[in-house]
């Protein structure tokens, strides 16, 4: 065993490996870094040393002569230890990397180990905050011991699933908690795993449907890590001509293709210190998947025109609308870069599950779209808020950001900011008021001649009565059309409307001018 040696930062770390050499190449690298360094040969001794005081660090082989890395790994967790946790594996056994990390590792090597990565590894592990007692990536876990400076205290109890995170420790990452608006179980679960899954290295998969808000959920994952003052460097996979991803991703040199007429930085080397998040990855093709693969397991790349590779040091985050286990299913995508993106998992839900927050979304993107025009923030009325709150929203907070911003353009001024303007029509689209028929007048009987806006009531009542208003709505326009000639704005003048009202409800409802096939557009 190696005597500790003085510290002035009082750093402390443990070397579990039961190779002599390999054991006392990491000691000395670390007592050279300025580390106060123990060491074990197998889990007894680990197990020791743990007993008699705290670490910072514990880094371990994977296998040891009387167990598993793992095991001793999942001993500290379950144990409530601040230790943050690196794990060495084999270069075989990418498998076992993964493992590591779902278990609550802060990071892995793979064996035959890099010192300079294996120092800068460990920089980054003392940067980060200490593990948050008694969580596991699969969710809260007991605390069954306490100091090992002291007698255990009984085990407490589990810790909230949706306990709300700690925001004090950084500004940042509470900003960027704050911007995912809403307070449902649901969104305080998905910002609890944020605060946790934040802490380490392992690469986040975050799923969910488009217009969620998957990026945000990134954002506030590199806020609130500790390379929270490196750069985030967003990616929109499905974007990048497939000719040109792997310059994109990992840098060019001058020359190395036509029009390359200065070196040039990827998406890896540009995150460098930071975050790389790869928005819809489930849009890679097979081949470039390969070689994301290959830079994401030896956290090295070769620009193009390169003849060496270069080390990065990045953060992987990965979002997609796409179930992927399908598509490893179908062949579309790599089961084995799969299993290493998808290390953690964080769902999105979308607002049909969690419907409470979308009077505040509301407020919130309101003030958002008034702040880049008037600056006035308008409010719904009772019946609007009603009307969201009704509809689907399949495109999710997307869908409920155009729909404000355009019921704010076409609106009148009043006391809301849109007037008595709809928010949806019956297929759930921003649509003006109708038609100018008002059902609580007196009929004039079924069978009286009648104009336009005024329309009897029908002797039955209708068992669809928005498809009901949609044939009348029809029928009168193509009436007024047909009185015209087909001016849409003459027909439009007559019905009080103007051209681009008419234009609207001709496209919804159908309407063609004769000889064309495109709805609601004409040569008037």
């Amino acid at each position: 065993m190696t005597s500790p040696v003085s510290n002035p930062a009082g750093a402390r770390v443990l070397v579990v490996d039961d190779e002599p050499d390999l054991r006392t190449l990491y000691e000395l690298t670390l007592l050279r870094a300025g580390y106060e360094v123990l060491s074990a040969a197998n889990m007894a001794e680990a197990r020791d040393q743990l007993a008699a005081g705290r670490f910072d660090i514990v880094i371990t082989d994977m296998r040891l002569p009387d167990g598993l890395g793992l095991d001793l790994l999942k001993e500290l967790v379950a144990q409530g230890r601040p230790e943050r946790c690196i794990v060495i594996t084999a270069y075989c056994s990418p498998e076992n990397a993964v493992e590591a990390l779902k278990a609550g590792a802060f990071d892995y090597l793979t064996k035959p180990v890099d010192l300079k990565q294996f120092r800068g590894v460990v920089a980054s592990a003392m940067q980060a905050p200490a593990r948050a007692p008694g969580f596991t990536d699969s969710g809260p876990a007991r605390i069954e011991s306490g100091s090992a400076h002291g007698p255990a205290p009984a085990p407490s109890q589990p810790a909230p699933l949706c306990a709300t995170p700690d925001k004090s420790a950084n500004s940042a990452g509470a900003q960027a908690l704050a911007r995912m608006v809403g307070d449902s179980p649901a969104m305080r679960a998905v910002k609890h795993r944020i605060a946790k899954v934040a802490r380490s290295m392992a690469p986040v998969l975050v799923q969910g449907e488009s217009g969620t808000g998957k990026e945000l959920v990134a954002q506030a994952v590199h806020a609130n890590s500790h390379r929270s003052n490196g750069p985030f460097v967003p990616v929109n996979c499905g974007a990048i001509p497939e000719n040109l991803l792997e310059a994109e991703f990992f840098g060019a040199r001058k020359g190395s293709y036509t029009g390359a007429a200065a070196d040039r930085e990827g998406f890896f080397q540009a995150a460098q210190g930071g975050t790389l998040f790869l928005d819809e990855i489930g849009d890679l093709p097979l081949a470039m998947q390969a070689k994301l693969l290959r830079a994401i397991q030896e956290r090295r790349v070769r620009p193009l025109g390169e003849t060496q590779e270069e080390p990065v040091d990045v953060r992987i985050v990965s979002a997609t609308h796409k179930d992927l286990a399908a598509e490893v299913q179908a062949g579309r995508f790599r089961q084995d870069l799969y299993y290493r993106l998808n290390v953690i998992e964080v769902i999105v839900p979308p607002l049909r599950e969690r419907r409470e927050d979308l009077p505040a979304l509301c407020q919130a993107l309101l003030a958002r779209i008034a702040a880049d025009g008037s600056g006035v923030v308008p409010r719904l009325t009772e019946r609007q808020m009603a009307d969201i709150l009704s509809a689907p929203l399949e495109g999710n907070v997307r869908e409920l950001e155009n729909l404000l911003h355009r019921a704010m353009a076409l609106g009148e001024a009043g006391d809301s900011g849109f007037g008595e303007l709809p928010l949806f029509d019956a297929a759930h689209t921003p649509a003006p008021e109708m038609l100018d028929i008002d059902l609580t007048a007196p009929a004039h009987g079924a069978g009286a001649p009648t104009g336009a806006g005024d329309l009897p009531l029908p002797e039955t009542l209708p068992e669809d009565l928005e498809g009901w208003l949609d044939a009348q709505e029809r029928r009168v326009l193509v009436r007024a059309l047909d009185e015209t000639g087909f001016n849409r704005t003459a027909a439009a003048a007559r019905l009080g409307l103007n051209l681009r009202q008419m234009r609207y409800r001709m496209s919804r409802l159908g309407i063609t001018e004769p000889g064309s096939d495109e709805p609601g557009h004409g040569d008037h």
